[in-house]
């Protein structure tokens, strides 16, 4: 029998750089296929060279073969008659991917048009039977509504809405869920299984967050370098003692990930990470490794900072008002991790530029160190800005790219006149060895850099001052497994070397459940529940907080894989 997808030996090259090399798999009708592995391993540009949407440039060799026919040898026109029908994508970032001068109805219904033939009119009533099909809320009102005018979620849905329209017989989701909460994470996965078994369609799903996986994968591709390190089932893959052993990057990813329920709590384990290196031979090794304990001082009975009764509002259209924090209280002690975590909009960010005072709050109090900093403007808040410092999620965004990595750092140090030239550039220095740079990195730009140096590079911007509070928002949502790791580990690390204190805001409770001491649950601009780590997860309260929980991806073993999976995500999908 013809499986559905066969790729033999595919290759890409740009400009005789090969991103992907001699790979091989199969997917079936009805079955999910992941596609794993951290940035740069080539996955999507094996997505993109399905899709034939590759640059011209772009070198491809092997056999792409789609129920049998060879992609790589049709036309334009064929390929295009085939794309968006039979084969069809779900793009990562769906606000690059849709048209920001069109309605989200008349993108919808353009697939319609042109490849059934649908009048405009007959092809609009259609796109809101798909809107409707994939959940999006009051479909008919959103029906003339343009991208931005969508929350991220929604228009994830829009995307799936688009792709789903001709009824694809494979659909490709390219990091479909990376960005989102892990509500509507598990809505949006739950949704795309749902469709696979309703229309019998083959889903590849491309992913390197291994949680996703677990749950609703069959079989496993596991990419480095471009290569297949491994193929496996999904239950071969997540068995604790896999016959053959698993190869050690594979192995490497799964130690690494959040996910797998057992990394216990800061304070006590550290996180694995993964060494690759070559040998004289130019073979590539993998080591998987745990950075030893480090030493932490207990934390401080006095509160460093104190929040009470914090109130955000913004201006809105028509002279509305939005609520953003509504009576937020919380204190932060020295030494201590407090862990925010909450969905997008429910006033995570606005807490934290309020504590920051990059935002005016319209009541309540921000106390550092018994000073009430809430009233202070300008000139006034200098010495506290030293004081409190903060890592943004996305460090690309935040690093001047026209600017050296010496002097970003060198402006933080001369706006709060430290030293003299000579004493800043040894400061820099020093910092950047104590977050795992080179001092060759100062003469750089930021897109010289990893995503994972880069947020290093936000760090030691941000420590340089010596702060005692470093408020960390999202400060690894969108790094890979083993970077993410990384990134952790070296968070535990300068807390020992420099006492510090974290406010730690992320959408991701495994994270949070490993590094908070503290956690607090925010929902729709208030705190609906905190307590330590320990007692939020193993025994929480609100209904809220259950339902967060209960949508966590999570790696599970062979044993109670087939009875936690897709019945049990879908489920709690469900139940949102």
């Amino acid at each position: 029998m013809t499986a559905l997808l066969d790729v033999r030996g595919l290759q890409v090259s740009f400009a005789g750089q090969a991103v992907v090399r001699d790979l091989d798999f199969t997917l079936e009708a009805g079955q999910t296929l992941a596609l794993v592995g951290e940035s740069g391993c080539g996955k999507s540009s094996t997505a993109m060279a399905l899709m034939r949407l590759l640059p011209k440039h772009a070198e491809v060799k092997g056999q792409l073969l789609f129920e049998g026919r060879e992609l790589l040898g049709l036309s334009d026109k064929h390929m295009s008659q085939l794309r968006g029908d039979a084969l069809s994508m779900i793009f990562q970032e769906p606000m690059t991917s849709l048209n920001p001068l069109q309605s989200i109805g008349q993108q919808v219904a353009e697939t319609l048009v042109l490849h059934r033939g649908m009048t405009h009119q007959a092809a609009l009533a259609e796109a809101l039977t798909l809107l409707d099909r994939v959940k999006l809320p009051e479909a008919h009102k959103r029906l003339l509504d343009y991208p931005h005018q969508l929350s991220g979620g929604q228009r994830q849905r829009v995307m799936i809405a688009a792709a789903i329209a001709c009824k694809p017989r494979l659909l490709i989701a390219d990091e479909p869920t990376t960005a989102l909460d892990v509500t509507l994470q598990a809505q949006i996965l739950a949704l795309l299984d749902e469709l696979r078994a309703e229309l019998g369609m083959g889903l590849l799903l491309i992913t390197h967050d291994l949680g996703v996986v677990g749950q609703w994968a069959d079989h496993v591709v596991v990419m480095h370098g471009g290569r297949k390190v491994e193929q496996a089932s999904t239950e071969r893959l997540f068995a604790a003692h896999p016959q053959p052993p698993l190869h050690p990057y594979a192995a490497g990813l799964l130690q690494a990930s959040m996910h797998d329920g057992g990394k216990g709590h800061y304070r006590d384990n550290r996180l694995s990470e993964i060494r690759v290196r070559e040998d004289a031979q130019g073979q590539v090794l993998f080591q998987g490794f745990t950075p030893e304990p480090v030493q932490l001082l207990p934390i401080g009975r006095q509160p460093l900072l104190q929040v009470r009764d914090l109130k955000v509002h913004y201006s809105a259209p028509h002279g509305q008002r939005v609520e953003a924090v509504r009576g937020v209280s919380f204190e932060v002690r020295g030494g201590q991790t407090v862990g925010l975590v909450g969905e997008s909009g429910c006033g995570k960010s606005s807490l934290s530029r309020a504590i920051m005072r990059l935002v005016d709050s319209v009541g309540g109090q921000i106390v550092l160190d018994g000073e009430d900093i809430t009233a202070l403007h300008g000139r006034a808040l200098k010495p506290f800005r030293r004081r409190v410092q903060m890592v943004f999620q996305d460090p690309y965004a935040s690093l001047n790219p026209r600017q050296t990595v010496a002097t970003l750092l060198d402006t933080a140090l001369r706006i709060h006149a430290v030293g003299d030239r000579r004493e800043r550039q040894q400061r820099a220095a020093r910092m950047l060895d104590a977050v795992g740079l080179p001092s060759s990195a100062l003469a750089r730009y930021p897109h010289e850099f990893s995503g994972g140096q880069r947020q290093r590079i936000g760090i030691a911007r941000a420590l340089l001052l010596e702060p005692q509070l470093l408020i960390c928002d999202e400060p690894v949502s969108a790094l890979d497994v083993s970077v993410q790791a990384q990134i952790l580990n070296l968070l535990v690390e300068l807390k020992a070397q420099f006492n510090l204190a974290y406010f730690f805001i992320s959408h991701d409770l495994a994270v949070v459940r490993y590094f908070a001491d503290q956690v607090l649950v925010m929902n729709a601009g208030r705190i609906v529940e905190s307590g330590d780590h320990q007692q939020v997860w193993q025994h929480p309260q609100h209904p809220y907080t259950q339902s967060l929980i209960e949508a966590v991806p999570s790696c599970r073993p062979v044993a109670s894989w087939q009875s936690l999976s897709r019945p049990a995500a879908v489920s709690a999908a469900q139940a949102l």
